[in-house]
């Protein structure tokens, strides 16, 4: 039986026995801490410097004295990488790296003698003087993570000062807890850790400070220190007016809700992430009337004084690149990229500078990160961070995509010329995305395909896609007598389209007034597949086959036989290319791979079409539907391909001459590794039979049977009836088979055993997976290793997974392996001796999966 409750008494707590309460409290609190001491005695041997705080040092130690009129105000804290060792090097974690960037704001406790710090997710706005304002202040509160101990005041008592070492020295994790965000599972240890240098700034502090520990890599304990820079920066009192994002034009955004007494239910929107682009209020009149001015603040990159100067000049040419753009948006000279001509006050871990940080380290790639005000979308900073060995990856694109057509693309090592041109064109995709443009993979899909194949086009529209956002690579289509020299990846109509659309100034106040503008904008570009916006896909699971990877033209298969086409022509040539006189056959082993890795991407561009779906986002009276599937004849293209080129992997990829000197070659942390032929054959044909059969394929294709008639879509019965008897033609001609007919059986049977076995576990059932060392910022996948699946956002999140135990999608397996077993009972004693242990191995093989006798 609950225990009564006590009695009231009929009592209430006065004002004043409140405030007595507090008072001893307070007083209790006050004998927990000693009393304050003064300003003068405490930083008498202080070394000061003056800034949005003033920062007292006495020897190690570090006092902040932050004025009472910026408390509860909104700081934003910026952890930044600035120096790693080797073993992170090695792992892609490099100087210039942005994490866990959060807002805060300090509040002091007058009573208790300490300054609070709270946490801030500014995702919530609420009409000033709604009622509904009283409820999100209550349901949207702050966390506090820190407290401090109020040292000593001012002398006019406008400040007070704090001890802020164990935040930036590794005793607190508040502030910065740079080996558990990087997934090293470690804490720094305090005495190997240490506060290096402290700077202050009109609106920001920059404290460095090295952190050390020891983290366990494969059973051993290795020693990782880390240098790790912090701004504490003021956020602007009054934020940037947001723009609402449409998700028809590709840009990075920020959440934010909003609440008010008038609505019926909450309404959420996505900021646009964009720089704070205004006109200065004397050219407002001139702009508004159409002409090109200058922006209020224009957007400077500063080249980081460790790039080889070499490189500095293209660069600073990719960022120019885009003042084409930003003219479309009424700005001229608004963005801009420099030297840094005094490095003595340069750090560019100060969120003062946006860098092109160079980074020395053996990786193949390239970021653009940015620093984002959440309140209202505004890049408060860019890092672009620039792998030194990114040089690699351009190189071998060029050498297997483009050598046939471009003597100079052909060497081990390229001109500086055409290295240059080549960095130029990365450098303007990343600072694409530290303009908030998110991938545009439709951008290669605009393009006719045999228009690639012309001069004239290719010299009008610049490059291979409408957008340099796209992975778009270099001309892999045009052939040797089409004479095409504009070949490389170029700022497109899309770009200057997108940054128009994001970055044109309207004299409005509110984001809300400018919808009707924006979709205005887009309307009139809506129907033009120039102006298409198509978001990353995942690589294992491609839905929309005009959004890809590295792909070109508006028709895969036609653009794939042409890159075959280059591809035959080259694997003869590696060897010359590579191997000069005197020199070992290194450079052609990795030039052979990068080709078998470019005949794989043709296949997979080419399988994305079966069960595929075209992609859109409708809006009403743009006649668009959501998802209409890839149609049948195209599905049916791609499917000869794949038994063309899959099925029967073409004798000229596996070049006898070429592979007596060298096999496929691939660096790793171990060394080179050497893929041997036909292992390498049976892996790739293995992987792209396993896409092909999918079970997020096959359930797609259900969808479309189910949503529009079977007599409408390529079905899956259709697409079991074609393969079958393309994978066993000698068999139902009797005839015995070569090893690389067997081959495909019996990966053909493996596939579907593996996949019907897999599809018939308890979707209870976990796995585990083995977790990466550190977890990094998402990069560009600009590296050539194709073992691992970039993290993508996908297009849609369609869910077709849920009870795929009792989908048609096993029925039809498990009836094709019925099929297969009856035709190899048919067969089993025709052929020579391989060919019936072959048949033997097959039956066996699906009896014991199935559990027939």
């Amino acid at each position: 039986m609950p225990k009564k409750l006590p009695k009231p008494t009929g009592k209430t707590t006065s004002k004043k026995t409140l405030t007595d309460t507090l008072s001893k409290k307070a007083k209790t609190d006050s004998t927990k801490n000693k009393e304050l001491k003064s300003y003068a005695e405490l930083l008498k041997k202080a070394t000061t410097l003056n800034g949005l705080f003033k920062v007292h040092q006495v020897e190690a130690d570090y006092y902040f004295e932050i004025p009472l009129n910026l408390m509860e105000k909104d700081f934003l804290i910026v952890n930044k990488i600035s120096s790693v060792p080797l073993a992170l090097n090695e792992s892609g974690l490099n100087k210039g790296m942005n994490f866990d960037n959060k807002v805060v704001r300090f509040s002091r406790n007058k009573l208790a003698k300490t300054v609070w710090v709270k946490t801030i997710v500014p995702q919530i706005e609420s009409a000033p003087g709604d009622a509904i304002t009283r409820s999100v202040n209550d349901n949207f509160t702050g966390s506090v993570i820190e407290s401090f101990k109020i040292e000593a005041y001012s002398p006019d008592s406008s400040a007070v000062v704090i001890k802020m070492n164990k935040v930036f020295d590794g005793t607190e994790k508040s502030f910065n807890d740079v080996f558990t965000d990087l997934g090293l599972g470690a804490s720094p240890k305090s005495s190997l850790s240490a506060i290096e240098k402290v700077k202050t700034f009109p609106q920001n502090l920059v404290i460095r400070a090295l952190l050390s520990a020891r983290v366990m890599d494969a059973g051993i304990s290795v020693p990782i220190s880390i240098t790790v820079t912090t701004n504490l920066l003021l956020l602007p009192e009054k934020p940037m007016k947001p723009r609402f994002a449409d998700n028809r034009v590709g840009f990075f955004s920020t959440p934010r809700w909003y609440f008010s007494d008038a609505q019926h239910k909450m309404e959420t929107r996505e900021l646009v992430t964009r720089w704070r682009m205004e006109p200065k209020p004397e050219d407002r009149t001139r702009y508004l009337k159409g002409e090109l001015v200058e922006p209020a603040k224009p957007i400077v990159f500063y080249i980081d004084p460790a790039t080889p100067p070499k490189w500095r000049k293209e660069i600073i040419a990719g960022v120019h690149d885009w003042q084409k753009a930003f003219e479309q948006a009424g700005f001229k000279n608004a963005i801009q990229a420099r030297e840094v001509k005094d490095t003595a006050d340069y750090d560019g871990d100060d969120v003062r500078y946006s860098e092109i940080t160079y980074a020395a380290s053996p990786k193949s790639n390239a970021m653009g990160p940015a620093v984002v005000d959440p309140r209202s979308g505004e890049i408060l900073e860019s890092d672009v961070v620039w792998w030194h060995n990114v040089m690699i990856s351009v190189q071998s694109w060029m050498r297997v995509q483009t050598g046939i057509i471009d003597t100079g693309a052909r060497y081990n090592q390229l001109s500086d010329a055409r290295m240059g041109h080549a960095i130029r064109f990365v450098s303007s995709h990343e600072i694409g995305h530290t303009l908030g443009l998110k991938h545009n993979m439709a951008a290669s899909a605009s393009f006719p395909v045999d228009s690639l194949r012309s001069p004239a086009f290719t010299n009008r529209m610049g490059g291979t896609a409408s957008s340099i956002m796209d992975y778009a690579r270099f001309n892999y289509v045009a052939q040797p007598e089409d004479k095409v020299t504009n070949i490389t990846p170029q700022i497109g109509v899309y770009d200057t389209y997108a940054i128009a659309w994001g970055y044109r100034w309207l004299d409005v106040e509110d984001p809300h007034k400018e919808l009707p503008i924006l979709k205005e904008w887009i309307k009139v570009h809506a129907n033009d597949p120039l102006y298409r916006f198509g978001e990353q896909q995942s690589l294992l699971n491609t839905i929309d086959p005009r959004a890809q990877s590295e792909d070109l033209g508006d028709n895969s298969v036609k653009a794939s036989r042409y890159g075959l086409a280059n591809l035959k022509r080259l694997i003869p040539q590696i060897a010359a290319w590579s191997a000069p006189e005197g020199d070992n056959y290194y450079e052609a082993g990795k030039l052979y791979m990068a080709a078998i890795w470019q005949w794989q991407a043709y296949a997979e561009h080419v399988t994305a079409n079966i069960g595929g779906y075209y992609l859109e986002n409708p809006v009403s009276g743009d006649g668009k539907n959501a998802f209409t599937p890839v149609p049948v004849n195209i599905q049916k293209e791609a499917l000869a391909y794949l038994k063309e080129q899959v099925f029967y992997m073409p004798d000229w990829l596996f070049n006898k001459e070429l592979l007596q000197k060298t096999f496929p070659l691939k660096d790793t942390p171990v060394g080179p590794l050497e893929y041997a032929p036909y292992n390498m054959r049976r892996e790739s044909q293995y992987a792209l039979l396993y896409s092909l059969l999918s079970e997020s394929r096959l359930l797609r294709m259900l969808e479309m049977e189910v949503l529009m008639g079977k007599d409408k879509v390529f079905t899956v019965a259709e697409l079991f009836k074609d393969i079958r008897p393309a994978v066993f033609a000698k068999t139902l001609k009797s005839k015995s088979l070569s090893i690389t007919d067997r081959m495909l059986q019996q990966n053909y049977v493996d596939v579907l055993l593996v996949s019907t076995d897999k599809m018939m576990e308890k979707i209870t059932k976990k796995s585990l997976k083995q977790s990466n060392l550190i977890n990094l910022p998402q990069t560009c996948d600009l590296g050539l290793n194709r073992d691992f699946e970039t993290p993508a956002a996908e297009l849609r999140n369609i869910y077709v997974t849920s009870m795929s135990r009792t989908s048609d999608a096993a029925s039809a397996k498990r009836g094709e392996l019925l099929q297969i077993l009856s035709l190899l009972e048919n067969n089993k004693n025709t052929g020579d001796e391989s060919t019936k242990s072959h048949y033997m191995d097959l039956i066996l093989r699906i009896r014991q999966s199935l559990k027939t006798n």
